[in-house]
């Protein structure tokens, strides 16, 4: 996704920058200082989990989550889908307040989170 989103933005996998299993709070109080990121997760449960949500809202991302039923969708569906949202997962991020979160259902518009 990265070579299509370029010169523009850029995409970077969790993966690429931390080890595996590292806990949601390590890695986004590591990013805390690069707060131009947005952050695509699939972990809906960060949304709900309190110490989190605090750690999330420090570091001040802007976090689109994509809601249940996506994990069941083929990978290839998935990206096409994501792809697709791009311009409005990016309209909606500028406009958003620092700590901002939605939530990004398989159909119908982006839903912002009241938290």
């Amino acid at each position: 996704m990265d070579c299509l989103l370029q010169p523009v933005h850029s995409a970077v996998h969790l993966k690429d920058e931390f080890p595996p299993n590292i806990p949601d709070v390590e890695w986004m109080q590591a990013l805390s200082g690069r707060t131009e990121m947005i952050i695509i997760s699939g972990d809906v449960n960060i949304s709900r989990n309190l110490h989190e949500v605090r750690a999330w809202k420090e570091a001040g991302h802007t976090i689109f989550f994509l809601k249940h039923g996506w994990t069941h969708l083929p990978l290839w569906e998935q990206t096409a889908k994501l792809f697709h949202l791009f311009p409005e997962i990016l309209r909606q991020a500028q406009k958003a307040k620092r700590g901002s979160g939605f939530m990004i259902p398989v159909r119908g518009p982006i839903e912002k989170l009241l938290l």
